[in-house]
């Protein structure tokens, strides 16, 4: 077996569940068996779903949790193995070379510049050069094209990349594999069985409101279940450009906090919708269909809140 293992045979579902809230990652079951069948299993997890829903956390979390070293390989339309990979430093090549003609010590042969001194190793490379068991964040991968994807299938199913000059370089220790997509596009087949697969949804309110008292404690309980209650019913009853995901959740309730709002009011919500809907579209929508007034009276008046202080 290549590599090693940090994920020692003792650790249960419920040792990561309590290292999970530890770090302040609320999650239900699914997300955690999943998670733990990927790091026993050893395979990549695929985590998909809307910006801002906690995708890119799993990986960071597990950087933590590990206290090991998280390689982030951000994805975007033209990337290529020279910045996912590797590159070799020219500079340093062509100053080898005039040195060498200069003093006439040797004559270089391919293997001489074609060497590891002379490599640039970048995230993937990074990542499976590692002495240490790292945690790889391949993220947004649905931003790549279907020649990168390709590329990537052979450090997901044998965790070795092969550089042409050099030969494979198989994994010192195997990474553990994050990708996230938002599901611009979707991705190929092969990608997918290499791969364990984790869609995470908008959370439910009660959900949401665990998530604000953890990340935002200073927020009192009837606010925080407020702003959940408003996020659930933006994100149902309005089709937006760009949904607010708990990132926006949290963004919203650590300004609130900011500005010692006790609970919704229109004045309190109309002055801080830019925090929640970052478009201009988005916003004059949610004036011109609702209002802050009426969303109050919709869902956030004194029958509908269960938790009041």
């Amino acid at each position: 077996m290549k590599g090693g293992h940090i994920i020692n045979s003792d650790i249960t579902i419920e040792w990561l569940r309590a290292k999970l809230i530890e770090n302040s990652y609320i999650c239900d079951d699914e997300i955690i068996v999943t998670i733990y069948l990927a790091l026993k299993m050893e395979k990549p997890l695929l985590v998909t779903g809307a910006p801002g829903v906690g995708k890119t956390e799993i990986a960071k979390v597990l950087s933590s949790v590990f206290s090991t070293d998280l390689i982030r390989l951000q994805c975007y339309e033209g990337l290529d193995e020279s910045k996912a990979l590797y590159e070799w430093n020219y500079q340093r090549q062509l100053l080898k070379i005039q040195i060498c003609r200069e003093t006439g010590i040797k004559e270089l042969g391919e293997d001489d510049l074609f060497s590891p001194e002379y490599l640039l190793a970048r995230p993937l490379l990074q990542a499976i050069q590692s002495k240490k068991k790292v945690v790889l964040l391949i993220d947004e991968v649905d931003k790549t094209d279907e020649e990168f994807e390709a590329f990537l299938l052979e450090l997901l199913s044998d965790f070795q990349v092969s550089i042409p000059e050099m030969g494979t370089v198989v994994a010192r220790q195997i990474p553990i594999v994050i990708l996230t997509s938002n599901e611009e596009r979707e991705l190929s087949e092969g990608l997918k069985r290499r791969c364990l697969y984790l869609h995470i949804n908008y959370p439910t309110i009660e959900k949401e409101v665990e998530i604000i008292r953890v990340k935002v404690p200073e927020v009192g309980r009837r606010l925080a279940e407020q702003i959940a209650r408003f996020m659930s019913f933006l994100r149902s009853e309005l089709e937006f450009k760009k949904n607010p995901a708990v990132a926006e959740t949290l963004d919203w309730a650590r300004a609130l906090a900011v500005l010692n709002a006790q609970k919704l009011e229109p004045k309190v919500i109309e002055n801080t919708l830019n925090v929640i809907l970052k478009n201009k579209e988005d916003q004059e929508k949610f004036i011109k269909k609702i209002g802050a007034e009426k969303m109050i009276n919709a869902c956030l008046d004194s029958r509908n809140e269960v938790v009041r202080e």
